[in-house]
Formats: structure tokens, sequence, C-alpha cells
């Protein structure tokens, strides 16, 4: 049986909000292996997110980022269960750290996975069918790959699946469920919108050297 310290038992349950014994018997079943030992917690129903995630979280903040300059904002809706916890300083600081995330990810369209239309799915799939690099591969294999592709892609387009910018181990799920654990309510991102400066406007087109040209032209 693996030699499990208190600091990992520690860290597991800051990072699922499962009770101390629990973490430490997931990491003695998963062989000191931190994502297994998550695994374990999470088939066995034990983590205090996911046991909290069916209670209506209508209280929260909408929160805002500017990036250096004003070029980038950012506003998110974050929900918890009670106005009590959204005026606390850890609620507060979970609010701005996802609206700085939104700003670092400019391919981040959805909150989740589960959130990307229908129709944007197809169109992924159609899209990865119909590169070159598949042709002549099998219809099975050919099916596998593209699977794999679509999910990776569909990830990419998801906020609560990238890397948290502060720590690049967690994801911005696991960091919401740390803050769960240690506030004690459910926890949703609803909704997030980016601005970028200039952001579909059509520029006009000039060419300065022509411009200088005929400015001289005019004064000769």
């Amino acid at each position: 049986m693996a030699d499990i310290s208190a600091k990992v038992v520690k860290d597991l349950r800051e990072q699922t909000g499962a009770g101390m014994m629990d973490c430490k018997k997931a990491l003695q079943e998963a062989g000191g292996d931190m994502e297994k030992a998550k695994e374990w917690l999470r088939k066995k129903g034990i983590t205090s997110a996911e046991k909290k995630q069916g209670r209506v979280a209508a209280e929260g903040l909408v929160g805002s980022y500017i990036h250096t300059g004003g070029r980038v904002g950012v506003l998110v809706e974050v929900n918890c269960e009670t106005d009590f916890v959204a005026r606390r300083e850890e609620f507060q600081t979970l609010v701005r750290s996802i609206a700085m995330q939104v700003a670092a990810c400019p391919n981040v369209e959805y909150v989740r996975v589960e959130d990307i239309p229908a129709e944007v799915v197809q169109k992924e799939k159609e899209i990865e069918m119909g590169r070159d690099d598949l042709g002549g591969k099998p219809a099975n294999i050919k099916e596998k790959i593209v699977l794999g592709r679509i999910e990776k892609r569909l990830k990419e387009l998801a906020l609560l699946e990238q890397p948290y910018i502060r720590d690049q181990s967690i994801s911005v799920d696991e960091l919401v469920k740390q803050a769960v654990a240690q506030l004690g309510e459910n926890i949703r991102v609803r909704r997030f919108a980016r601005f970028v400066l200039g952001e579909g406007i059509e520029r006009e087109v000039s060419n300065f050297a022509e411009e200088v040209a005929a400015q001289m032209g005019q004064k000769a």
C-alpha cells in the first residue's frame, strides 16, 4: 500500500471538497495517483462539489475585467446560493479570476462543452471528415480519429475546460470546484461576454505612400 502523506490528502481535499478520510481512502485505492483518486471519488459520488451541483444558485455577482490599455474587456456572471457568499472576498476573487481567464482565452466561446449548439458540433465534424490526411483510411478508423479531434476542438471552445492561467495544473472547472469546497455552496459560471476594441468594424484601408505623394503633388 502506498505511503500517503498528510499534505497530499489535504491537497486532494481542497481540490474536491471530500472529507479527509475519504481522500485518504481514495489515494490508497489509487496508489497515490492524484488524478486516479479524483476519479475514484467521482465514481463514489463523494465530492462535495458534485453533491451541491443540483442546488439552486441564483445569487452571485456580475464581475468585470479590463485589460491594460483598455483594448479588451470582459463581463462574467458567476452564481452562488446566497448573498452572504457573494459578498465574501474569496468569491469575488474567483469571479475576477474567471473574468481574467476569459480575457486571456480569445478562442473560448461557451462556458461548458454541453452549451455548444448541435449545429456547431456538426460543422466541426464536417470539417474534420473532409481533411486530406484521412483519405484512404478505413471508415471505422476514420470515425475514431474524427471523434477524437472533435472532442479536442470542443474543449478548446469551452471556458471550464481551459487550464487555469495562474495554475496550469488545474482546469477552470477544478478552480470552481475548489471554491465550492471552500465556500460550501453550489457555484456556477453562467455566462460571459468578451469585448475587443474595434472588433467587427470595417476599417478603411489607405495607402500611406500614395497619400503622401498626392499631398506633395498638390504643394508643387
